[in-house]
């Protein structure tokens, strides 16, 4: 069998105890870690030199060991290679390699929400910007880092907010987290320490918001959502002190929050001594005109503002912010002791990457390339699935594809699966279940070349056809 040069078993335990001679005690501990499979078929076993310094003995010692292991067979030698694991305990089975490919079903079209154009990251200039602060980072920056995140990186955030989003932010108030569902079970536990335990979510919503939230302790109430966004009146029903919410663009109904529901929502906030938390998930994507600022800058003592670059660059860097009312700030840090931040040296290249003006270029770029391909989308929906409307603000990465009532949306996503297509229903993001079926259709992470292609395979797998 082909073994894996990287299996080095250097980590194995020994219990070298008993009585005896140290080569045979060295030996029959071996013996016994490769019967008990601690030490698989396989694997090689430290050098006789390297060994003998970590038990401080002799060489002579572990030659003697792997020598009367030899003989017996439980290992083997050749000239020129390691000594290796040769037998494996007779009942027990083998152990799987790992595949060099995922598991999970192949997927040709990609149009479930959630996901920026992965083959558009910025790899060289996000490198450029690794290289550049692992050679200028001074040794305190590699010190256990602070839980609220880097200062430079939270200066950047601040500075980008501001000029950017509209937010009220300076580098106190903001905090370097993992993306916004860390974002938001950090607040939640901040909101329970402070005796607010009930939070309400729109419906419908992101599953995970509710499932974090959920998670930090927090009774979760659906409040739903119209053409206005978040219905106010509904949500001042409701024993909650809390609220978040997607001001700019809703998901999944793409929906924007009136101004009216807007000044609404800051007048319950203060009505109630509570709280609005703005996803504000994918605000930088708005096709029609610019980008809606937030709400925490009309109230920022009563908005915790929350983001990620997980719809922009890469949900794998797990990078995101949280800006804190200056009030709140004191008891998120006291009510998450053990948080962490993301790793300082990615913090370090995002801040390098937004401060020379790279962040900017690439959000310019991506959004030019999203206007082309919703057009693109909105266009071949219309033109093979007529019976089909589509809603949304021209914003973010998704659609809403509404579809006869007669249509079965989850026998129509178990189709498309099938034959290689990520789709989602809209009943999955919901609560209660509302009136109408419908698809939500992510169009970032597929290729302008792929949209007729994938709407063909589409329409082909709606339960039943709607020809």
């Amino acid at each position: 069998m082909a073994f894996s040069q990287t299996n080095l078993a250097w980590s194995t335990l020994l219990e070298l105890g008993g009585r005896g001679r140290l080569h045979d005690r060295l030996a029959r501990a071996l013996r016994t870690a490769i019967r008990d499979g601690r030490l698989p078929e396989g694997a090689a076993v430290p050098p006789s030199r390297a060994l003998a310094e970590e038990l401080g003995c002799s060489r002579w010692v572990v030659t003697e060991a792997y020598g009367q292991l030899v003989a017996e067979g439980y290992l083997s030698a050749r000239v020129g290679s390691a000594t290796r694991v040769a037998w494996s305990p007779a009942a027990s089975p083998p152990v799987p390699r790992a595949s060099r490919t995922p598991s999970r079903p192949v997927v040709r079209y990609d149009l479930a929400p959630g996901l920026p154009d992965l083959r558009a990251f910025p790899r060289r200039r996000w490198a450029d910007a690794v290289r550049s602060v692992i050679g200028s980072a001074v040794h305190y920056d590699l010190d256990v880092p602070d839980p609220a995140g880097h200062a430079v990186l939270r200066s950047t955030l601040a500075q980008y907010l501001r000029r950017s989003r509209g937010a009220d932010a300076d580098a106190t108030s903001v905090f370097v987290c993992a993306g916004v569902t860390d974002g938001l079970v950090r607040t939640c536990r901040a909101l329970r320490a402070d005796g607010i335990t009930d939070l309400a979510v729109e419906d419908p919503g992101w599953p995970r918001l509710r499932d974090a939230a959920g998670s930090a302790g927090s009774r979760v109430h659906p409040v739903p959502v119209d053409d206005d966004g978040l219905r106010v009146d509904d949500l001042a029903r409701t024993p909650a002190r809390a609220v978040v919410v997607g001001a700019a663009h809703q998901f999944p109904t793409g929906t924007v929050l009136s101004p009216a529901r807007r000044a609404g929502l800051a007048r319950w906030a203060r009505d109630v001594a509570g709280f609005v938390v703005e996803d504000d998930y994918d605000a930088e994507f708005r096709y029609d005109h610019h980008p809606v600022a937030v709400m925490q800058g009309m109230d920022p003592g009563r908005v915790v503002l929350l983001g990620t670059v997980s719809k922009t660059l890469s949900p794998a860097l797990g990078l995101g912010w949280l800006v804190a009312p200056t009030a709140m700030v004191p008891g998120l840090r006291a009510a998450n002791p053990v948080a962490t931040a993301p790793p300082v040296l990615d913090q370090l290249a995002l801040a390098a990457f937004i401060d020379r003006g790279w962040y900017d270029a690439h959000l310019r770029a991506s959004r030019r390339r999203f206007r082309v391909r919703r057009d693109l989308l909105l266009t071949t929906l219309a033109g093979r699935i007529p019976r089909a409307s589509a809603s949304g603000t021209a914003a973010g990465l998704h659609v809403l594809l509404h579809l006869p009532d007669d249509v079965d949306t989850a026998a129509t996503v178990r189709a498309a699966a099938s034959a290689g297509l990520r789709l989602a229903d809209l009943d999955d993001y919901r609560v209660h279940r509302g009136p109408g079926r419908a698809l939500v259709l992510g169009y970032g992470n597929l290729g302008d070349t792929e949209v007729p292609a994938a709407v063909e395979l589409l329409r082909e797998s709606l339960r039943p056809p709607i020809d």
